[in-house]
């Protein structure tokens, strides 16, 4: 299959090399040409339009702006190939996924909504899970793409959004789990037992989930090299947020990660991962 990759990011750049290795004709475009170039097996593309004429265009960006710069005031969906699959990765407001959906209808070019958990050694793995919604003859087609990339993928509707609203609910969840685990260390340490081994406890019992094990290790060793950056891990807290407002609905403990998360990135920490909100409480 002919399919072209927009947003060679850490994600992006430890994805692409297993779809080559599928044997799909793949092309890349991203702002920052070297890092297109960096990727052995591909095409390295001059704009996104020219991404949106392949089979499929698989896009993961940072956020909003980003997607809304690259595919749409770019021209590249509106002038897109009518047969072209456009397979959206990246972590979005749902309201810009309705909107997505809108001007992809209006276009003639169908939209798969397909997030995925996972962090980029995860990726580099091609271990990820994948969220997918969207017309499920579209879904079908791109398929193989999503195979070549992930261990599973997880059908959830036909709507869009779907998909993005499980995987903003679990990077909520992710951010709940730390910010607990945080506490807990706060406790135990004034009662003289190490978040190390409380940790080692908790995350081998009670708590055995890849995520607490993978966060619960970084608060033991009070050490956030950055997987995924802070502000990326609040502007998804702030996603999270932002539905929940829409639909009437209170989350309270999410507006306290927020906080924490806030509170963090005024301390200097943005340039670390996101778990490092977990110590605010424990350095209070």
């Amino acid at each position: 299959m002919k399919v072209s990759f927009i947003g060679i990011g850490a994600m992006g750049a430890a994805m692409v090399p297993h779809l080559v290795r599928a044997g799909h004709e793949v092309s890349v475009w991203n702002r920052n040409r070297a890092a297109a170039q960096a990727i052995e097996g591909v095409t390295v593309l001059a704009s996104p339009a020219e991404a949106f004429q392949a089979d499929a265009v698989m896009t993961i960006l940072a956020n909003d702006d980003a997607v809304r710069s690259v595919i749409l005031d770019s021209g590249a969906l509106a002038n897109a190939n009518k047969d072209c699959v456009h397979v959206m990765m990246a972590t979005i407001s749902l309201a810009l996924v309705d909107e997505l959906a809108e001007r992809h209808r209006e276009a003639g070019v169908a939209l798969v909504s397909a997030p995925v958990f996972g962090v980029p050694a995860v990726a580099a793995a091609a271990q990820l899970n994948v969220l997918a919604a969207g017309d499920a003859r579209a879904i079908a087609r791109v398929q193989p793409l999503l195979d070549a990339v992930g261990r599973k993928t997880w059908p959830l509707g036909d709507d869009p959004k779907r998909a993005n609203v499980v995987k903003i609910s679990g990077n909520m969840m992710i951010a709940q789990a730390f910010t607990a685990m945080g506490e807990a260390a706060h406790l135990s340490e004034s009662y003289g037992v190490s978040a190390a081994d409380l940790l080692n406890v908790l995350t081998n019992t009670l708590f055995t989930a890849p995520s607490y094990q993978r966060y619960g290790g970084f608060i033991a060793t009070n050490s956030f090299e950055p997987g995924f950056k802070l502000p990326l891990g609040l502007k998804d807290v702030n996603l999270a947020l932002s539905a929940a407002e829409a639909k009437g609905a209170v989350l309270p403990v999410a507006e306290q990660v927020r906080a924490n998360m806030q509170e963090a990135i005024a301390q200097g920490l943005q340039d670390r991962d996101w778990s490092v909100a977990a110590t605010i409480r424990r350095t209070r």
